[in-house]
C-alpha cells in the first residue's frame, strides 16, 4: 500500500463523515428554524389576540366617551335653559320688588289702629302688586 492510496483512503473517510455529519448539521439547523418559525407564528397569533382584545376594550371606551360627550350636550342645553329661566326670574323679581317698593311708598303715611282702617291700605298693596 503506497503513500497515495492511504492518503485516498483516509480522504474517503473523511470524506464520508463530513457529508454525515454536515447532513446531520443541517437536519439540526433546519429543526432549530422550524421550531423557531412555530415559536415565532404562536407569538404572533398570540399579539393578534391580544390586539383584538385591545381594539374591543378601546371600541367600548370610546363608545362610552360618545355617550359622555351626548349627555354633556344635554346638560349643556338644561343649563342653558335654567340660564334663560333664571334670567326671567331676576327680570320678573326686578319688576316685582319696583311694584312693591312704589305700593309701600304710596301707603308709607298710612295710620290704623284697627282692622277696619288697615283693610282698605292693605287691598290698595295687593292691588298695587298683583
Amino acid at each position: 500500500m503506497s503513500a497515495l492510496e492511504v492518503v485516498e483512503g483516509a480522504a474517503s473517510a473523511l470524506t464520508g463523515g463530513l457529508w454525515k455529519l454536515a447532513a446531520a448539521a443541517a437536519l439540526l439547523l433546519a429543526a432549530g428554524a422550524g421550531g423557531g418559525w412555530w415559536l415565532a407564528a404562536h407569538d404572533r397569533d398570540l399579539a393578534r389576540q391580544q390586539l383584538k382584545a385591545e381594539q374591543a376594550k378601546s371600541a367600548g371606551l370610546a363608545g362610552a366617551i360618545e355617550t359622555q360627550n351626548i349627555m354633556v350636550g344635554g346638560l349643556a342645553a338644561a343649563k342653558a335653559d335654567a340660564d334663560t329661566r333664571r334670567l326671567a326670574a331676576e327680570q320678573a323679581a326686578a319688576v316685582a320688588g319696583k311694584r312693591y317698593s312704589a305700593a309701600s311708598a304710596a301707603l308709607a303715611g298710612a295710620r290704623a289702629t284697627t282692622c277696619d282702617e288697615a283693610m282698605p291700605a292693605v287691598d290698595r298693596l295687593l292691588e298695587s302688586l298683583r
